[in-house]
């Protein structure tokens, strides 16, 4: 079966660091382009960071670039989301996605597999 598999989350401190692991199975990761989302309670759900196939081109949305870098082992099927100078407004659901190539990851459109999510809760 086709599944992303989030872990990682967990409490952090604010200023903390945490990494984030999405493992993938059931097709493969060299044609798909990696996306990571996150959902606050009563909130929409937002773009993080993504990772393009071949070339591993990135990109981060505003609210966390500069603290989190997003990287890839399509060897092991692993897709990462380090993020660092964690803050409250961080807290959230947080899932990996894939899309399937040919199509820039940062755009809005529909990704094809979801993981189940992971929760990250920033608070001291």
């Amino acid at each position: 079966q086709v599944q992303l598999v989030e872990s990682g989350g967990g409490l952090v401190q604010p200023g903390g660091s945490l990494t984030l692991s999405c493992a993938a199975s059931g097709f493969s990761l060299d044609y798909y382009s990696i996306g990571w989302f996150r959902q606050a309670p009563g909130k929409e759900r937002e773009g993080v960071s993504c990772i393009h196939s071949a070339d591993s081109d990135v990109y981060y949305f505003e609210s966390v670039r500069g603290r989190f870098t997003i990287s890839r082992d399509n060897a092991n099927k692993k897709v990462y989301l380090q993020m660092n100078n964690l803050k409250p407004e961080d807290t959230a659901v947080y899932y990996c996605a894939a899309i399937r190539i040919g199509y820039l990851c940062y755009m809005n459109q529909e990704y094809d597999y979801w993981g189940q999510g992971t929760q990250v809760t920033v608070s001291s």
